[in-house]
C-alpha cells in the first residue's frame, strides 16, 4: 500500500490496524465505541512512526507522527488527531518492526474487546464464528482494504449448525477503507442480517469465506448487549494449518469456561481430533473430543457441559485426518458475579508452524486502576522447553518505580503455563509478588532457545462490566 511515498523505502514496516477505530462514535448495538492503541517498537533503535486515519471512502482523515523508544511501547488513548464521532480504520508505518493492539470500548467500559494488528493482507480471509440471535449474541465484522485500488469483496456465509446456505454480500471497499457487516436483525449496515441468514429456528451459527481482488484484512466482534452484556474480538485467518494449537482452555475455573470453534477451510471434508493437554490444577483430565466438518463448515465445542464437571486449566491441540487446513477461535467466558461481569474475550488459535523461540508482549499490566493481565504460554514443539524465561520491559507508568524481576519454568510438549501479574507467588504461577508495589504498565518478551512457544495475554478488572480482553503474542 502506498502512504505519503514511503512505499519504496525497503526498511518501512507497515501495520494493518484498528479496523474499529472510535472516537466516541455509535454504532453497533446502539453502543457508543473508543479505541486504545497499544504499539511496540520491537527493535533496539528509536522507531520513527506515522499513524494514518482512514475514512470509510478511502480518504485520510488524518496524519500522526510520532517516536518510540527503543524496547518500549506508547498507548494512544483516546485516538491521537481524530474527532470525536470519528469512525475508521488505520494503517501504522516505521522504520522499525513493530506489534500493535486495539482494544475496544463500549458504553464508558462496560463492554471491552482486543485485536491485534495485520502486517499484510490477503485476498482470501476466513471467519470461522459468525452469528445472529444465538441466545442474545451477534456478530459484526470489518474488512479492511489494505491493497492500492478499490476491492471488490464477496462475503460467504456458511452454516454450521443452524442457518440458511447461500447466503452471500458483495461490496467495493476503496483503498485502506473499511466496510462493516453487521449481522443483528434491524442493522443498519446494509449488509446481510438475520432476516435472510435464520433458519426455522430463528438463528444463524456458522462462519465466513471472504474473497477479494485485492488484499485485504478482517476483523469480528461478538456483541450481546441485551441479556448477558459482553464483547468478544478476534482476527480472521488469512490461511490456515493442519494443525492448531489452542493454549487456554477451562472449565470451572472459578467460573470461568471456554469455547472452540473449528473450522474447516480445506476443500474437502475431514474429521477433526480435539487432544487436550494434562490438567495443570486437578486430577481432572477430559476425554479428547472430536467432530466431522464438510469443506468451509464449523463446529462448536463448549468446555461448560457434558463430561466437563471439575475444574480444568490446560491447553488443546486440533489435528484432522484428511490434511486439510482449519482455524479456531477460543472464547472464554463468565457469568460473573456480585459487582464484577459478566465476562467475555476471544482469541486466535495458533499455527505451530509458525511458532517460534521468541514472544513478544506489548501490553503487560499490574495494579493499573484495578486491570491486571495474565500470561498463558504453550509449548507446541516436540520436546521439553527446559527453560522458558519471561523478560519485562522499563515501567512506562507515570510515577511507576517497580520493574519485576525476570520469570523462568520448564515445560513438556503440549503442556501450558499461566502467570498472573496480580497477588503473591503463591497464588500467580510466577516469582514476582505484585503486592504493594504500585502500577506497573509495560511489555514482555517470552523466550525459550530453541524451543516453538506460543502465547495469549489476558486483561481483566475484576469490576463492574466486561472490563476482559485478550490478545496474542506475536511471534518473532
Amino acid at each position: 500500500m502506498k502512504l505519503k511515498g514511503y512505499s519504496r523505502i525497503a526498511i518501512l514496516v507497515v501495520l494493518i490496524l484498528s479496523l474499529y477505530g472510535y472516537t466516541g462514535a455509535q454504532a453497533q448495538g446502539g453502543l457508543t465505541y473508543d479505541t486504545g492503541i497499544q504499539v511496540q517498537n520491537l527493535s533496539s533503535g528509536d522507531a520513527a512512526i506515522t499513524l494514518y486515519y482512514y475514512n470509510s471512502d478511502g480518504t485520510t482523515q488524518a496524519t500522526v507522527p510520532d517516536t518510540i523508544p527503543a524496547n518500549s511501547s506508547k498507548t494512544y488513548f483516546p485516538l491521537t488527531g481524530v474527532p470525536d464521532g470519528w469512525k475508521g480504520s488505520m494503517v501504522i508505518t516505521s522504520n522499525q518492526p513493530l506489534f500493535a493492539l486495539d482494544n475496544l470500548v463500549a458504553n464508558s467500559m462496560s463492554f471491552g474487546a482486543a485485536t491485534t494488528s495485520f502486517s499484510a493482507g490477503a485476498t482470501t480471509f476466513s471467519l470461522p464464528l459468525v452469528m445472529c440471535n444465538n441466545a442474545g449474541f451477534n456478530t459484526f465484522f470489518n474488512i479492511q482494504n489494505t491493497g492500492t485500488g478499490p476491492a471488490s469483496v464477496t462475503v460467504s456465509y456458511i452454516p454450521g449448525s443452524y442457518g440458511l446456505s447461500g447466503q452471500s454480500d458483495t461490496a467495493t471497499i476503496a483503498a485502506g477503507a473499511a466496510k462493516t457487516f453487521d449481522q443483528e436483525e434491524g442493522s443498519a449496515a446494509g449488509t446481510k442480517t438475520c432476516t435472510q441468514l435464520k433458519d426455522a429456528t430463528g438463528k444463524f451459527i456458522g462462519s465466513v469465506q471472504i474473497t477479494s481482488d485485492q488484499p485485504v484484512v478482517a476483523s469480528l466482534m461478538q456483541l450481546n448487549h441485551t441479556n448477558w452484556p459482553i464483547l468478544m474480538g478476534y482476527n480472521g485467518f488469512a490461511d490456515g494449518s493442519t494443525t492448531v494449537n489452542a493454549p487456554l482452555i477451562m472449565s470451572l475455573n472459578n467460573g470461568f469456561y471456554t469455547g472452540m470453534q473449528i473450522q474447516n477451510v480445506g476443500s474437502v471434508a475431514t474429521h477433526v481430533d480435539i487432544n487436550y493437554a494434562t490438567n495443570t490444577v486437578g486430577a481432572f483430565n477430559p476425554t479428547d473430543e472430536a467432530c466431522d466438518l464438510a469443506a468451509g463448515q464449523s463446529c462448536t465445542l463448549i468446555q461448560n457441559t457434558g463430561q466437563w464437571v471439575s475444574r480444568y486449566i490446560g491447553a488443546a491441540t486440533i489435528t484432522n485426518t484428511a490434511g486439510q487446513k482449519l482455524v479456531v477461535i477460543v472464547n472464554q467466558v463468565s457469568n460473573g458475579g456480585p459487582g464484577f461481569g459478566p465476562f467475555g474475550t476471544a482469541y486466535e488459535g495458533f499455527n505451530p508452524a509458525v511458532a517460534t523461540d521468541k514472544v513478544s508482549a506489548p501490553l503487560i499490566m499490574a495494579n493499573n486502576s484495578s486491570y491486571y493481565t495474565g500470561i498463558q504460554v504453550q509449548n507446541v514443539g516436540v520436546g521439553t522447553c527446559a527453560n522458558v524465561v519471561i523478560d519485562y520491559g522499563p515501567n512506562v507508568a507515570v510515577g511507576g518505580t517497580f520493574n519485576p524481576v525476570s520469570e523462568s519454568f520448564s515445560l513438556t510438549a503440549g503442556a501450558s503455563k499461566t502467570i498472573i501479574q496480580n497477588g503473591s507467588p503463591a497464588a500467580n504461577g510466577g516469582v514476582n509478588d505484585w503486592v504493594g508495589v504500585g502500577k506497573y504498565i509495560g511489555s514482555a518478551e517470552i523466550s525459550g532457545s530453541g524451543c516453538s512457544l506460543v502465547s495469549i495475554i489476558n486483561e481483566v478488572s475484576f469490576s463492574t462490566g466486561d472490563k476482559f480482553f485478550t490478545y496474542d503474542g506475536l511471534n518473532y
